[in-house]
């Protein structure tokens, strides 16, 4: 059963040209608040599975939505307006996640305390574990990872937001799945 947000969102759904035909015309507000209503939710989703707390991926889709206000201009529209976000969203998440592995060296009960404290999570004991073993992984590592297995992109769309190539991105995937299927079985044997 749809619910009365699902069929209001789809009743007003914009597309890309639509969007920034608002944009080019000088209503830039309007062209804002339909990027962030069309692609707020699909965004805050994609950076939740890299920084795992609703805190640090709220501030890091504020920090998107910032640059994007700053950005849009440039735009040259040689891909989709959602790759183009995707890939600032990706960036900004890549680059919050170096900078809190500089600040301080990441411990397993640090991550196990911001999981158990964030009370959107609600994951059983597996996927706490799976959570611990994504959380391990190099920041660009796990951005493959999430967009693989989360969101089940393509490689080439991967490959668009990234800006690297497929077959990179295939051999990056598989050491993350593997470095994530090793400290899986750690956790099970422990």
């Amino acid at each position: 059963m749809q619910t009365t947000y699902m069929r209001l969102r789809a009743n007003l759904s914009m597309d890309d040209k639509q969007i920034l035909d608002f944009y080019r015309n000088g209503d830039v507000d309007r062209a804002f608040n339909l990027i962030i209503r069309e692609y707020g939710e699909r965004l805050y989703m994609h950076i939740r599975h890299m920084t795992l707390t609703h805190d640090d991926a709220d501030d890091c889709l504020q920090n998107t939505f910032v640059k994007v206000w700053h950005s849009l201009e440039s735009f040259r529209e040689e891909s989709s307006l959602y790759t183009w976000l995707y890939r600032i969203a990706t960036n900004e998440t890549i680059n919050f996640l170096r900078k809190q592995r500089i600040k301080s060296v990441v411990r397993p009960s640090d991550l196990a305390s911001k999981l158990v404290s964030d009370p959107s999570f609600r994951g059983d004991s597996i996927q706490f574990e799976l959570q611990k073993a994504i959380a391990k992984l190099p920041p660009r590592q796990k951005a493959v990872f999430v967009m693989r297995y989360y969101q089940d992109l393509p490689y080439k769309k991967i490959s668009q937001i990234l800006g690297v190539t497929e077959s990179a991105l295939k051999a990056s995937y598989h050491f993350a799945c593997e470095k994530i299927k090793a400290r899986m079985l750690e956790a099970a044997d422990s």
